[in-house]
């Protein structure tokens, strides 16, 4: 059963089931154009999905020249996000290079089906990579509500810090878009399915394929893990993949074993 109610921008939907489709993709090293032209092919097969979700620096691979990639917020790449939710009517959601106020930031955009866009900046940014150097890091979390779902969007390396992404703001879905490379593989697999459980909700991982102009190489394996730890992981090869998330399931496990209720209370410093 499906209540649509209008409202200014754009529909607040309560359902049961919302499906999640994981674009996997091996990344053609900064090459903007020839990226999204791949998408809209993987994307195009794709039968009525609520929420698209691709991976970090989509248009690019995890890039460490942003002043030869970056975007505007009315960029290229942001406008083609618009025409496929408005296409697909579904919200599309993925990290990218943008310049805004004359800093650059790894930046989630999320675009609903009628063009609104909300955004996260990544908190922490991989030191050890030099991220730190190009980039200016976000300063907040940001919630984002959808057909009677919330969303917490978050971006790989953020992936490590379990205070950044407590869940006081009683999401029901945290998403992580990353280039996480094989040698911590492992790691990747192990802490997507305990932000899950110490948080009491889906979590959903999109990782890359394939090897990227720095050398590195990447296993894929993204997933959509259940808030009881149950994960189910993609292969490693570029690939599409939609999961199903049940609300009244992660409502009545929140009811039947509220651990939430418990958590600890604190300020974040930043």
């Amino acid at each position: 059963m499906v209540l649509l109610i209008k409202n200014e921008k754009h529909y607040i939907t309560t359902m049961e089931n919302l499906k999640i489709t994981i674009i996997q993709p091996d990344i053609i090293w900064e090459n903007i154009t020839a990226n999204l032209e791949k998408y809209s092919r993987l994307i195009g097969d794709v039968i009525q999905p609520d929420l698209i979700v691709l991976p970090e620096m989509f248009t690019t691979g995890f890039s460490m020249n942003p002043e030869k990639h970056k975007e505007p917020m009315n960029g290229p790449t942001i406008s083609w996000m618009k025409n496929i939710a408005k296409e697909k009517d579904a919200s599309v959601v993925g990290s990218l290079i943008v310049e805004e106020n004359g800093l650059i930031y790894n930046r989630a955009v999320w675009v609903f089906p009628d063009g609104e866009v909300k955004s996260y900046d990544k908190r922490h940014l991989y030191t050890m990579g030099k991220e730190h150097l190009y980039y200016e890091a976000g300063r907040s979390k940001t919630i984002i509500e959808y057909k009677g779902w919330k969303f917490c969007p978050l971006i790989c390396y953020d992936l490590r810090f379990p205070v950044w992404a407590r869940n006081a703001e009683d999401y029901d879905v945290l998403i992580y878009m990353a280039n996480w490379p094989s040698p911590r593989h492992h790691v990747w697999k192990n802490l997507l399915v305990a932000r899950a459980i110490e948080n009491q909700c889906y979590c959903v991982g999109i990782n890359r394929s394939g090897s990227d102009g720095a050398g590195l190489s990447y296993k894929g394996n993204s997933a959509c893990v259940s808030p009881k730890g149950f994960a189910d992981f993609m292969p490693e090869e570029e690939s599409v993949q939609t999961f199903e998330i049940s609300y009244s399931d992660l409502h009545k496990f929140r009811k039947s074993f509220p651990l939430l209720d418990d958590k600890d209370s604190f300020i974040i410093e930043i």
